[in-house]
């Protein structure tokens, strides 16, 4: 953690907003953020500083919007720093330009408008990974946050143990698990550990893609395939060629794109809408799910034949109140995190507070643990949390509370944006994460659920 805290930025955008929403965002997260309008300078900002994290901008008012503006100061910063951790900020429709920049020495890109969360995660790993580097160690594994794979009970001693098997293959990987297990983290240290670590990892979360958009998100689009394409653009299949794609909720889409799905795979090509000229693609597929998959299967709502695709090797991850000690691990560990940023010394545990974490079930597992530990912290009063510090929601335990119709139950004292919080939690648990089901009980559209989602930070 002292690698974000103590590092140094640089933002390089000619958009005075942009510049100003990079600096609110990043100087709680790092020692020093400092802004530059004019590319034009960062060659003399270079030979007088030294910066852990330069974003850059792909165009500049200077020029056409072509994005060979931030290739080319790219380049430079290259010459002058070989090892220089360089993130690029590009628009939606030059992502394929963004995806040729990993190629010449970028880190990563992110795409405008950006979400808060990512950006902030993107910036963890880049800080780690030069922290490491500079150390000689090999990558550490980072998720949100910046968490590592933590735990010492004998279930996630199998899941690291199989992911140091596993990874070094070509074998397509299934993750099963419930929500907040940690799915994407063991597929990013599945390629970390891989021949692929220095190729792209692209995540796609295909429970949130509606039919329509399924085709032209994976696969791409060509110019005038349809009424907004107004410029060619690559799927995150090409996005991955050489890398690692990570497909998440794969149990939650429809049957049709289960098969169309399966069509690439077996394929290993795309084929853009609007383009009869099909793409080969090399990439090592991951997928996740906390759906009953199999059950899925049998009721003949999910393909046989995409699971075998896609599970040559199948991991397990476990719920967290199979982990034992780890419970008592992975809460030191978020308070040691949360603790500096948010301007407080890190706390110990009070006995008794322990044995109340250990007994709890954590339906929403590490996810669920960290918001707890953080939300303890900020509230608690002294320098040692105590039990009275960790209080559950209905919507956190394994039978919630309801009244004889079924209606949800919660502290007449609580706020309504944390009742709205907990219904939407509580209806999601209750149909396994899947989206379109626990819209249509909530009564919302998915878009419309996924906005609060993204509010309340579920």
């Amino acid at each position: 953690m002292a690698a974000v805290k103590n590092g140094r930025v640089l933002v390089v955008d000619d958009e005075t907003d942009v510049l100003f929403a990079m600096k609110m965002l990043l100087k709680a997260e790092v020692k020093e953020v400092v802004t530059e309008k004019n590319p034009e300078n960062l060659m003399r900002l270079l030979d007088k500083e030294r910066f852990d994290v330069i974003f850059l901008d792909m165009n500049f008012k200077s020029a056409l919007h072509t994005g060979n503006e931030g290739i080319y100061w790219l380049s430079r910063i290259r010459e002058k720093d070989p090892n220089a951790t360089v993130i690029l900020i590009t628009a939606y429709g030059d992502v394929e330009l963004a995806v040729r920049s990993l190629k010449e020495g970028a880190y990563d890109f992110i795409v405008k408008p950006w979400h808060n969360d990512k950006l902030l995660e993107t910036l963890h790993h880049a800080l780690e990974s030069k922290q490491l580097k500079q150390k000689g160690q090999a990558a550490k594994l980072k998720t949100d946050n910046a968490i590592p794979i933590l735990g010492e009970s004998d279930a996630i001693r199998e899941v690291l143990y199989k992911i140091d098997k596993i990874a070094p293959t070509e074998a397509n990987v299934l993750i099963l698990g419930e929500n907040g297990t940690g799915k994407e983290l063991v597929a990013r240290a599945l390629h970390q550990k891989s021949f692929r670590a220095d190729k792209p990892f692209v995540s796609v979360d295909v429970g949130a893609l509606t039919d329509s958009l399924f085709e032209s998100e994976l696969f791409g689009y060509k110019k005038g395939a349809f009424t907004d394409a107004k410029e060619d653009r690559i799927g995150r299949f090409e996005a991955a060629n050489g890398g690692t794609l990570f497909l998440d909720e794969i149990g939650n889409i429809s049957l049709p794109m289960q098969a169309k799905l399966l069509t690439v795979l077996q394929n290993r090509q795309v084929t853009p809408l609007g383009s009869n000229q099909p793409i080969p693609v090399d990439i090592r597929l991951i997928t996740a799910t906390n759906a009953p998959i199999y059950q899925l299967a049998a009721q003949n709502q999910f393909r046989k034949d995409l699971i075998y695709r896609i599970n040559t090797v199948e991991i397990l991850l476990p719920p967290l109140r199979e982990r034992g000690a780890d419970v008592e691990l992975l809460a030191q560990h978020f308070a040691a995190y949360y603790a500096p940023k948010n301007h407080k010394a890190i706390p110990a545990f009070d006995p008794a507070t322990l044995k109340k974490l250990r007994q709890h079930a954590w339906p929403g597992n590490i996810r669920e643990l960290q918001h707890a530990v953080e939300r303890a912290i900020i509230m608690a009063e002294g320098n040692v949390l105590q039990p009275q510090d960790f209080s559950f929601s209905a919507m956190e335990f394994d039978a919630p509370q309801t009244t004889p119709a079924g209606a949800l139950v919660f502290d007449q004292q609580m706020p309504l944006s944390e009742i709205e919080r907990e219904t939407i939690r509580r209806v999601i648990e209750k149909n396994k994460g899947n989206i379109s089901k626990s819209a249509k009980e909530l009564g919302l559209t998915r878009t419309a659920l996924y906005r609060r989602l993204n509010k309340h930070e579920i």
